[in-house]
């Protein structure tokens, strides 16, 4: 690959994460300032925040990919933020839009961390359901796309990433919660595969 062609890859790699860190800030603006509007206005006749149907969630979730062919462990480090609308609980693909960052190891060897990583940025949306008999435990399914970047390569080399996962939700109380799921994930170019986490939720 040319001089030219590793600027300009990097340079789409700068445009990238510039826009995804972007659409992030204004998503948190947005949900800032909808909180300020929220605390302004009065209601005769305030309803629960499981019946207002909003919620943001800000998560951290420690995994372990499984690639394939084979299984070989790889650590994988989740964080993101996602927002539960009002107006998207009747729609089939979900009700919550995250945004979240991931770090894998894609050495050939070790757990946590070589030389070699796989970083992704990706945009998602979240479809939360209850469960007969429980409000303790709920389920969700969750679509991302995104761009991941492998780095520790002559250049870094990016990918259009796709991952589906189907987890649940174990809510300790109205903040404080711990997600459990499989997800499935692909990047052209290299073989498929899963990844089993359990993390932590904040949400408000």
């Amino acid at each position: 690959m040319t001089h030219v062609a590793v600027l300009r890859v990097r340079g789409f790699e700068m445009v990238w994460k510039a826009v995804f860190f972007a659409c992030v800030a204004a998503f948190a603006l947005t949900l800032s300032f909808g909180a300020q509007a929220g605390s302004q206005t009065t209601s005769p006749s305030p309803q629960p925040a499981a019946d207002a149907g909003t919620s943001t969630d800000l998560f951290l979730m420690p995994g372990s990919d499984f690639d394939r062919p084979g299984l070989v462990p790889r650590a994988n480090l989740n964080i993101g933020i996602g927002h539960t609308f009002g107006w998207l609980k009747k729609d089939p693909m979900g009700d919550e839009v995250t945004a979240a960052y991931t770090y894998e190891n894609a050495g050939s060897h070790g757990f946590f961390h070589t030389s070699f990583g796989s970083h992704t940025e990706a945009l998602g949306i979240m479809k939360n359901f209850g469960l007969p008999h429980t409000k303790i435990l709920t389920g969700y399914t969750w679509i991302q796309a995104g761009l991941t970047s492998f780095t520790g390569y002559a250049h870094v080399e990016n990918r259009f990433y796709d991952g589906e996962a189907l987890g649940a939700a174990i809510h300790f109380n109205d903040h404080n919660g711990i997600w459990i799921q499989e997800s499935y994930n692909k990047i052209p170019t290299i073989p498929w595969y899963t990844t089993t986490g359990i993390g932590y939720t904040w949400s408000w």
